[in-house]
């Protein structure tokens, strides 16, 4: 589920279309621009492979991660969005595929109180704030509540009578 998932980000991001048939060979997605680009999606995997055979038949190589947070909910991220000329010399043969291995760096981050408050409300002796990107940060006394923000606010929610199954439309 995890490759379709990814397969239909880059057709969406590149204003294409996926490919007919589910095994084609070589490419998972032709583009806006007739690229033909093959999609690797992963979770946790520390490398991705290629066939050898059949990369001839492929212009544009994207590698996704998707991303599952408790904080930050679900995201796709792109590791690598190139062409195939470009990607060659990051590729390494093993076992006649070649493989792109993923390198798990530690990425800049802003912090996320330098966003805009959109949403804050008071119970008991917590502050709740929603910035804009989404995360919830839950603070008493003006610290952070180190406590995952899910499992505070579940018990609020229930306090309060909210339905914990209430979307946001």
């Amino acid at each position: 589920m995890t490759g379709r998932i990814g397969e239909l980000y880059a057709a969406m991001i590149k204003r294409g279309q996926m490919a007919l048939d589910t095994n084609q060979h070589g490419y998972d997605v032709v583009s806006a621009a007739n690229e033909r680009i093959s999609v690797k999606t992963i979770t946790t995997s520390t490398h991705v492979s290629f066939n050898q055979n059949t990369l001839h038949y492929v212009d544009r190589i994207m590698v996704l991660r998707v991303n599952v947070d408790d904080e930050k909910g679900v995201s796709v991220e792109e590791l690598l969005d190139t062409s195939v000329q470009d990607a060659k010399p990051l590729l390494r043969t093993q076992g006649g595929k070649l493989v792109y291995p993923i390198l798990r760096g530690k990425q800049e981050q802003r912090p996320v109180e330098d966003l805009e408050v959109t949403a804050r409300a008071s119970v008991a002796d917590l502050e709740i704030v929603q910035y804009e990107s989404g995360a919830i940060r839950i603070y008493r006394n003006g610290q952070t509540v180190p406590e995952a923000v899910k499992a505070q606010l579940r018990p609020i929610a229930t306090e309060i009578g909210v339905d914990l199954f209430n979307v946001r439309l």
